[in-house]
């Protein structure tokens, strides 16, 4: 299928991160090799496969012709990192052949992609041109990673942020608000602290646990005890991730449309004056709770 207007052929749905909004999109793998995480509905749709080297380089030609200057590239789909260097190499060197002023090339990257590479090979990758690799690590709690079968642990995820940053890949880091529901919530909130802590990535995000396709399939492989955060509960569990932060210069987004309040800043310089103002629009809410209960109730709508 294609997007309007575009010549090439992309296989839909196609996902990228917002700040990729302005890139050349290239899909070097379909779906996700892992494709078992409980809350996400990205690729349900797509069979995983590699697509060959003449496809990409057909689509490289095809952005030349059209786009000689681009300057990012976004490598799609869920996990391009899955490829070993021997395989992912060259296609770095066709985007540069085809692309010279590309100047970003990023991906998403799995945890345990990133750990299973050496520091060495990622270097390789990093000088051939990646630069940057968005992890959703969702949660840092090893409890909470089981049940929602992502096939990661705090261990995993520490190794492989930690082996980018080793090789000189900028890292922006996505936590998954809500995901613990109830039962997990401090946990998931105090435990995703402690791992953001330990790999300190240049960029850390937050969304809120949403279901466009409903909740059934994440209620059948968390467990009966599911029971979700109302907008109170995450404003709470937010409070509580930023309040374990300890970082220096990482930049913090968590302005989402899914998220109840948009929050923005440099941690560690900017860490208590976003606490202080989660403390005052929960007395807000507190105080009027009827128009919130609305807004968040329309927002909620909107988000799905």
């Amino acid at each position: 299928m294609r997007f309007p207007f575009s010549p090439i052929d992309y296989h839909e749905p196609v996902f990228r991160p917002p700040s990729e909004a302005s890139s050349f999109i290239l899909q070097i793998t379909l779906g996700c090799s892992w494709n078992r995480c409980a809350f996400c509905e990205m690729y349900q749709s797509k069979r995983f496969r590699v697509r060959s080297l003449e496809e990409i380089e057909s689509d490289l030609k095809q952005a030349a012709r059209l786009w000689p200057d681009t300057r990012r590239v976004f490598l799609a789909d869920g996990d391009p990192l899955v490829l070993a260097p021997s395989r992912l190499l060259p296609i770095l060197e066709m985007i540069r052949k085809y692309l010279p002023a590309a100047q970003r090339i990023s991906a998403y990257a799995s945890p345990r992609n990133l750990a299973a590479r050496t520091v060495e090979e990622l270097a390789a990758i990093r000088g051939a041109g990646l630069n940057l690799v968005y992890v959703g690590i969702e949660s840092g709690d090893d409890c909470l990673l089981e049940r929602i079968q992502k096939g990661e642990t705090a261990a995993t995820i520490i190794s492989g942020l930690n082996h980018a940053a080793q090789a000189g890949i900028r890292r922006s880091v996505m936590i998954l608000i809500g995901l613990g529901g109830e039962t997990l919530s401090r946990q998931h909130a105090e435990q995703s602290a402690r791992v953001v802590n330990e790999t300190r990535p240049e960029h850390l995000s937050t969304l809120v646990l949403r279901f466009p396709l409903g909740e059934n399939r994440f209620r059948s492989l968390f467990g009966a005890d599911y029971r979700p955060l109302d907008y109170l509960g995450h404003l709470r569990e937010m409070r509580l991730f930023l309040c374990g932060l300890s970082l220096d210069r990482t930049v913090f987004r968590s302005d989402h449309i899914s998220n109840v309040l948009a929050l923005r800043g440099t941690l560690s310089r900017d860490r208590d004056p976003l606490v202080a103002r989660l403390d005052r629009f929960l007395l807000d809410i507190e105080k009027n709770p009827g128009p919130w209960e609305r807004e968040f109730r329309d927002r909620d709508q909107r988000s799905l």
